[in-house]
This record gives C-alpha cells, structure tokens and sequence, in this order.
C-alpha cells in the first residue's frame, strides 16, 4: 500500500467523522456523511484522493463483509413465522416497482434491458436507513415496522437472483437456454454445498474452534470461510459477494451465529466505511446545480412510485390501509445494495456514465429524505385519509375485508426477565432456583458445551461472547430486570460488565472471585459484587468460631465487622 493511500484514508476518515458528528445532531442518516466525506475528497471536488482505484479495492471487502453479515441474519426458523408477509408482501411490492419502474424508463427511450435494470435499482429500499429510524422511535415491533422489516428482508434476498440474471439481461449469451440450464447447474452446486456445509462441516469447525476460546483462531476460521466461498463463487463465473451471502447463510444455522456475527460486524462498519466513501467519489456535485429540476423531479417521481408500490403490496395483504401507506413512505428511498449492482451493471453495459451519475445523485436525495418523512408518517397517512380522501380509507379497509393486525410475535422471553452470562455451577444454581420461582431466564454462554447444556434445560440460550453488542441485544439485555455476570475470568468480567452497562439500566449483579477486584467491577457498573474469596473467608470465620463455643451473637458481630471494613475499603476504591 502507497504513503499516499494511508495519507488520503486518512484525510478522508478524518473528515468523515467531522460530517457524520453534523449530520448527528442534524438527524440525517450516518450513511449520507460517508458518501458526502466521499464527494468532497473526490476527484470532483477538492481532488484530495488520487489513488481513488485502491479505495474501491478496500470498498469492495465492504461489499463481501455487507454480503455475509446479511446472510447471518437470515434465520428460516424466524422467517419460517412470517414466511406469507416476506414473500408474498416482497414479491408484491418488487415485481409492482420493477413494472412501474421499466414502462416508465421504456417511455423516456431506454431500451427495455437497461429499463428492466433500472427497475431492479429502484426497488431495493435502504435496510440500513429504515431499521435505524424503526429502532430509534421504538416501532420494530409494532405492525409498521414487522411489515416493513419483511419486505426489506425479501428485498435482501431478491439480490442474489437479481445478479445470476444480470449477464443474461445484458445479453452476454448467444445460447439462453444452455445459460439458464448452465445457471441453474451452478445454482445447484451452491445449494448442495450450503447444505452439506451448513448441517455438517461448518457447525463442527465453529465447535471445535470455539471450545478452546482462543479468539483470534476463531476471527480467522470466520473471516476464512467468508473469503472462501467469495472466491469459490467467483471461480463459477459468479459475484464474490454471492459467495460471502452463502458464508453467511452456512453460519446462520449454526450456534456460533451470535459469536461471529459480533466478530465480523467492526470489520464489516470498517469497510462499509470505504464503501459509502468511493460511492461519494464517483458523485458529480456539479449535476445538483447544472440540472436540479431533472434530480429533484426524478427524486419526487422516485418516492412517489415507491410509496404507491409500497402501499398496494401492504394494502393486498389486508393490512389497514394507514399501515399500508406508512409502510410505502418507509420504503420509498434507494437502497445501498442499489449502489452495489449498479456498479456492476456499468461493467455488464446495462447503465451508462451518465445515467450512473443521474441514479447516484437521485438515490442521495431519497435517502436523505427517509428519517424526516418517516418522522411524519402518522400524520401523513391521517391527514391522507382524514382530510385529502375522506371515507376513502374506510371503504378500501372494507373492500378487502381487512382484519385487525396480529399481535407482535416475541422470538425471545419477554421483558422484565432475569439474564445470566456465564452458566457455570453457580450460573445453573441461580437458574434453577430462580425457574422454581417461575422467573424467565435467559442464559448467554461463550462455551459449546454448556450453552448446550442449558438449551437442553428449556432455557432460552445466546452463545456467543457477552461483550458482544449482537450477542446481548439477542438477550434483550435492555429489557431485563437483573442480569447476572458469573464469569471466572477477571478480566473478561470487567469487559462484559461495562458491555451491559452500555447496554440497559437493569440491576447488574457481578459475582467475583477476589475481594480485591470489587473496586474495578463498581467502577465498570455494576451495582453490587459477590466475591468468592470474601464469602467463603466470613464462612470460615464463623465455623472456625463456632468450634471454640463462641456464642452466635459474638459470631455475626465479628463476621459484620469484617464485611463492614471490606465495603469501607471497596468505597474508598471507588472513591479514589
């Protein structure tokens, strides 16, 4: 690597982190500052990258790292409950958007290949964007956000067909049939692979390398399966990041899920980074002042589209037409896999230079306009059917004989519930008892065998590693009303104990096995510690009391004592 490249990541990084710190405060999507860092340090403005070709190699790991994080999520369990709105839903709002989108392009003059392309670039919304602004205003759970959530799901998975038909779009084949039995073979070998993988190779590999704990051996197990397969789809004349989704999808099936994807996800922020970065750099600002009515026109036509699309997908699957139309206005934006088959569709001849850079400065503005449109949902869909089309919301709810919406389905224990990292001998005695109490228990467990254990016991169990914010978000850290840190290790009890204090407000009982590392536990967050060698001292103390017939009230003085002048040294600690 150049002086030079290290210099101008560094430029740009720099002042990436100025603009994202602005558009914070500003409520604007962080995506939108990488791509504006992009524009800015981009050879179209002030020119400070020139090796711009080696920011696209590092942008092209965020692309494989994208990939293979959205293949971990997938769980078929999960999808398998919502299977009717994911497909049926997608599949409605994809193949409306993809029609609306090509007659369109097809009446302005683009031949019908590049029209159908357009269309696939214009259904794919921001998952990115969309969940944040879901999760920020506490709407994942409600119908809004499940419906939603389900049909940018469909759209993840709606990319890997979208690039296998791609060569065939730009009419790279002189023999259709034999590319679609061709493809087909290959699609074949992919499957075949992922299943033998995903039930017998990979589960034991993740075993066996995270039993022995040995954390970089199991970074470098992950990062090599995801590289692997990337370079073995690759090898069959397909995508690289075709591959790391079928990494991701192998590991998905797997405990370890929680573990890797934990893992993968700074690297997978790292490089996303650069991503967002060169996708800046190939913007033209100048198109936003030499043709603004054609951008913003385009801009308005494109979320207008969307959210009609959107709104008939939900609205035929007999939601509310309300939901309906707030789930179109939360989908009306280009997504940041668009930007990924777009490059591509330059190499495949399916989009021109120009039209490129028309596409590019559209989908800025789309996204740009999510969280602020979004924010006002409600009172759009109201003051749609309640004062522009009065009546009308009711007769359309009728028409279909819409049903209430269904209750939010909890794939975890509810709020309110007890979490325990670390299932150990103490771990299974607090479970136990507290399961004899009818407490809700999570348990979240790094080793194979005792995450085993407790699954086996009935109890909802993580594994993965609790300092990990994937792993405790699974846990619902944010929800409980104790959580339990019984972890042997010193040091990684401190790291997982500041973990969750970042992550809830919930009561945090730290079981130590020093006296002398309390101080360093209350310091990271934790409301009270248990210490093994201070308890099993004062124990001492009283049977060794008890063997000499000093009187039981002489025996609890001397053991308060000794506990007083231990919690007198731990607030000094703490004070100092």
């Amino acid at each position: 690597m150049h002086d030079g490249l290290y210099k101008e990541l560094v430029v740009v990084l720099a002042l990436a982190v100025g603009i994202i710190l602005l558009f914070r405060k500003l409520k604007l999507p962080g995506v939108l500052g990488f791509i504006l860092a992009g524009m800015v340090a981009g050879p179209h403005m002030l020119g400070w990258v020139d090796e711009v070709k080696q920011v696209n190699e590092l942008a092209e790991f965020g692309m494989v790292f994208l990939l293979f994080v959205i293949g971990m999520g997938f769980s078929l369990k999960e999808l398998s409950s919502i299977g009717f709105t994911v497909f049926v839903g997608g599949s409605l709002q994809a193949v409306l958007t993809i029609a609306l989108t090509t007659g369109a392009c097809t009446l302005f003059g683009m031949p019908w290949p590049s029209a159908v392309f357009m269309g696939f670039l214009v259904t794919l919304s921001s998952t990115a964007i969309v969940l944040r602004v879901l999760q920020e205003k506490g709407r994942l759970d409600a119908p809004l956000g499940r419906v939603t959530s389900a049909i940018l799901i469909f759209q993840d998975i709606l990319v890997v067909p979208m690039m296998l038909v791609m060569p065939m779009l730009a009419g790279r084949s002189s023999n259709l049939g034999g590319d679609l039995l061709l493809l087909g073979g290959k699609v074949l070998l992919l499957m075949t692979v992922v299943y033998v993988c995903g039930r017998w190779a990979v589960p034991h590999l993740l075993r066996a390398v995270s039993g022995g704990r040995n954390k970089e051996l199991f970074i470098i197990t992950v990062v090599l399966l995801c590289f692997s397969a990337a370079w073995g789809t690759a090898a069959l004349g397909l995508s690289l990041a075709l591959g790391a989704f079928f990494a991701g999808l192998i590991i998905s099936g797997t405990d370890q899920v929680y573990n890797a994807s934990g893992i993968v996800q700074p690297f997978h922020e790292l490089f996303m980074s650069f991503f967002f970065v060169s996708i800046g750099m190939l913007v033209d600002p100048a198109l936003f002042t030499s043709a603004p009515f054609t951008v913003m026109g385009l801009a308005l036509l494109v979320m207008f589209g969307k959210t009609i699309t959107g709104f008939l997908a939900v609205w035929l699957l007999r939601w509310p037409v309300r939901t309906a139309l707030q789930c179109g206005l939360a989908l009306f934006q280009v997504g940041e896999f668009s930007f990924v088959l777009a490059l591509s569709g330059i190499s495949y001849g399916l989009l021109s230079t120009e039209a490129h850079q028309l596409f590019l400065a559209v989908s800025i503005i789309t996204m740009a306009a999510t969280p602020m449109v979004m924010a006002r949902s409600r009172r759009i869909a109201g003051g749609t059917f309640n004062k522009l089309l009065p009546r009308t919301g009711e007769a359309l709810d009728s028409l279909l004989n819409v049903a209430e919406p269904e209750p939010a389905h909890d794939f975890a224990p509810q709020s309110d519930h007890l979490v325990i990292i670390g299932f150990g001998p103490i771990g299974r005695n607090v479970a136990w008892a507290a399961r004899s109490m009818k407490v809700r228990c999570v348990v979240v467990e790094e080793d194979p065998e005792l995450a085993e254990m407790a699954g086996g016991q009935g109890i909802f169990t993580v594994q993965g590693d609790a300092a990990q914010e994937s792993v405790l978000e699974k846990a619902q850290v944010d929800k409980a009303r104790l959580v339990l840190v019984n972890l042997p290790d010193m040091v990684q009890a401190k790291r997982v104990v500041a973990a969750v204090r970042t992550s809830t407000k919930a009561r945090l009982l730290v079981r130590s096995r020093h006296a002398a590392g309390e101080s360093a536990l209350y310091a990271n967050g934790a409301d009270e510690v248990v210490s093994d060698d201070l308890e099993a001292g004062l124990r001492l103390v009283g049977c060794v009391l008890q063997g000499f017939q000093a009187p039981a009230k002489g025996i609890r003085e001397a053991v308060d004592h000794l506990r007083e002048l231990q919690q007198s040294e731990v607030e000094a600690a703490k004070a100092g």
